[in-house]
């Protein structure tokens, strides 16, 4: 049940945050605002540690693995998506984003060894053929000029250092680093590493002191940033990143949905079979085929068999 509720508020919080997103735009520069989540997010969670008298020295190593953790997952990662934004549809992102999942089968092979499992394949394949329906209107009026070609060069750099990131938290919780501390200081060291860049790119350092600016800025920080990653890489380390990645499939059709309410967005048949499509890849994967036959085992085919064999015994 665990995992099901981390999968679940993974899935909501992530698709909510776009509400938030757009409040953060205008004043700030993006860079700036992402800097600021994470920084944030970092002292309040380290903060919590000191609170809870959690351990907080790591070896040199511990750190250096750490910090790769942190400028994957919360910094470069970032800047890369947002630099691509620029020039792609939030539609076109979303299913380029979608590749972590691939990635994260291959990443897994190659750096932890972890085993390619054939039904996590086809859960994820059937997933990203349901995302690019939901996105097709989007994806056909793409033009392939160079500006196009280059962004989307950067969009799956940024995917793949995402990645990349899964992937050394997940070895970091295989050699006993926990989760929350190495958040901490993860999201410290990616913060900092964006306030850098925007700093190196000559961008004002500036304050947007309005109420929905910092509002949202703490839903993102506390919610987006602190609990969805925390629920999220805890999945990463307890059902190996080829699965866990399956929530950014999902949360997509939640970001959808909210549009729905309140940008009076429309489904269209495509893009219902795409969701059903992304519904059943992730069926697939998070039912694995040993689990159902162990359930249809338990559950015999003729009742009135069982009564007698248990009257028999």
């Amino acid at each position: 049940m665990g995992n099901a509720l981390f999968y679940l508020a993974t899935v909501l919080i992530w698709g909510s945050t776009w509400i938030a997103i757009t409040f953060q735009l205008g004043v700030v520069d993006p860079q700036l605002s992402v800097a600021y989540r994470f920084l944030l997010a970092a002292l309040l969670l380290l903060l919590y540690c000191a609170w809870r008298r959690l351990p907080l020295n790591f070896s040199t190593r511990g750190h250096l693995f750490i910090a790769l953790q942190g400028l994957c997952l919360f910094g470069f990662n970032y800047w890369l998506i947002y630099l691509s934004t620029q020039y792609l549809t939030s539609g076109l992102i979303a299913v380029l984003f979608s590749s972590v999942i691939m990635m994260n089968i291959v990443n897994g092979l190659l750096f932890l060894g972890s085993p390619v499992r054939g039904y996590v394949v086809l859960g994820a394949l059937t997933g990203l053929v349901g995302i690019s329906l939901v996105f097709w209107p989007e994806l056909a009026g793409v033009d392939l000029d160079v500006e196009t070609v280059l962004a989307t060069a950067l969009a799956l750099l940024g995917t793949y250092l995402a990645s990349l990131g899964n992937i050394v938290s997940a070895r970091n919780q295989r050699v006993g680093l926990p989760v929350v501390q190495t958040n901490a200081f993860g999201m410290a060291y990616g913060g900092l590493a964006m306030l850098l860049v925007a700093m190196a790119s000559g961008v004002e350092i500036t304050i947007d002191t309005s109420a929905a600016y910092l509002s949202s800025l703490l839903y993102l920080t506390i919610f987006g940033s602190i609990v969805a990653f925390g629920c999220y890489l805890t999945l990463v380390g307890r059902l190996g990143a080829d699965k866990a990645a399956y929530a950014m499939l999902l949360f997509p059709i939640v970001a959808l949905q909210l549009s729905v309410w309140f940008e009076s967005y429309q489904w269209s048949p495509q893009s219902l079979v795409g969701v059903a499509l992304i519904l059943l890849g992730n069926a697939i994967i998070l039912i694995n085929p040993q689990q159902l036959k162990r359930w249809m085992g338990r559950t015999p085919r003729n009742p009135s068999v069982a009564q007698e064999s248990e009257c028999r015994s």
